[in-house]
């Protein structure tokens, strides 16, 4: 994948946040359906796309009711909720596809870990999507939830967003192996989206990385171990939510469920080695990052110790100047040398002699 850096910043206050449990939602019910997380939309959006190999139904509906019916069809239908604010619906999903209640309780924490669980009638994936914006550049961090079914694949993101744009534009133009699929390869091209987003955010934080190295080798500045911490902060965000989705999905292609063909054990497969890779990557800048800080204070130290060099050089070549000025400075009254008429010029000469022969002698040794 080629990375187009031009002009792209991360903010570190956009990706390097850690979360905290609210104080409201502490001694709540794990069953209990209310949202815990932050409003980013006004009013939920509510997509369905239903389709098999020769058909495609498209639209955005206004009520959990009008989905119910496709339970019972034998195509594939995407659910796509945006917006998970409003418990009504949520409650509504509840009781319209008989899910446990704890199902959807987990898909309000917006802040739970990312994880799998299967239960009687679905599975329930979750776990943290991030995407650049292409005129900021900032990334957006939310969390995605996946609920399995036979027939009806639902999804809920914090808000609307074009990021499963690709998938929607394959199932629109007949691509034969995504139409012929179920609920599961869709569970699959889905993932894939985000663990793609993952690849390339982190691409494109080693690209800055790899500058950096560059730019310290060349001139070391203070304002650059600012630059590399901020960049440890940002590669341990990306851990802190790479790491778990890696868990999920290993679990996952583990996972022995009727809702999950054979035929598609080998997509998730391929899918835990590109997170796998994502996995490596962010070790691997990790290490360069720390190794930069390294060669940093190896550089300074060497400058450092250069001074030092240069000020103890100097320091003693002019130790044996100073003692014999000091000599012919003292206010005895018979000093024999100061009465003779070339005194101080044989003084002068006798200092430039001591000073040279200590160079020649430094520069011999390759002090210099």
């Amino acid at each position: 994948m080629k990375l187009n850096t031009k002009n792209i910043f991360v903010p570190p206050k956009n990706l390097a946040r850690f979360v905290t449990k609210r104080k409201e939602d502490i001694g709540l019910s794990p069953d209990d359906i209310s949202f815990r997380g932050e409003k980013k939309m006004d009013t939920v959006v509510l997509r369905l796309i239903d389709y098999d190999a020769d058909a495609l139904e498209e639209e955005i509906i206004k009520s959990v009711s009008q989905v119910l019916p496709y339970q019972k069809k034998p195509s594939v239908t995407w659910f796509n909720i945006d917006g998970l604010h409003d418990t009504n619906i949520i409650e509504q999903i509840a009781d319209g596809f008989d899910f446990d209640k704890l199902v959807l309780a987990e898909v309000m924490d917006v802040h739970a870990r990312p994880r799998v669980q299967e239960f009687g009638n679905c599975i329930l994936l979750s776990l943290k999507m991030m995407q650049q914006d292409e005129v900021t550049h900032r990334i957006s961090v939310e969390n995605l939830s996946l609920i399995i079914t036979k027939s009806v694949l639902l999804s809920f993101q914090e808000k609307r967003g074009d990021v499963f744009e690709p998938v929607r534009e394959r199932i629109r133009n007949q691509k034969k192996r995504i139409r012929n699929g179920g609920t599961d390869y869709l569970t699959f091209a889905l993932l894939d989206i985000v663990v793609d987003n993952y690849i390339y955010i982190i691409g494109i934080l080693g690209e800055k990385i790899e500058t950096l190295e560059e730019n310290l080798l060349q001139e070391p500045k203070k304002s650059v171990i600012d630059e590399i911490y901020t960049y440890k902060r940002e590669l341990n965000f990306l851990r802190k939510n790479i790491t778990p989705a890696r868990e999920m999905i290993l679990t996952l292609s583990k996972l022995e469920s009727e809702m999950i063909r054979e035929s598609t054990d080998v997509h998730f497969r391929e899918l835990l080695d590109n997170i796998n890779q994502a996995t490596d990557s962010s070790e691997t800048y990790r290490e360069i990052l720390s190794d930069q800080l390294n060669i940093y204070h190896t550089t300074i130290s060497s400058k450092l110790n250069d001074v030092m060099k240069f000020l103890t050089i100097f320091s003693v070549i002019f130790i044996p100047l100073t003692f014999i000025a000091g000599i012919y400075g003292t206010n005895f009254d018979v000093v024999p040398e100061l009465k003779y008429e070339y005194s101080y010029f044989i003084m002068w000469g006798v200092m430039l002699v001591v000073a040279i022969g200590m160079l020649l002698y430094f520069k011999h040794r390759k002090w210099l």
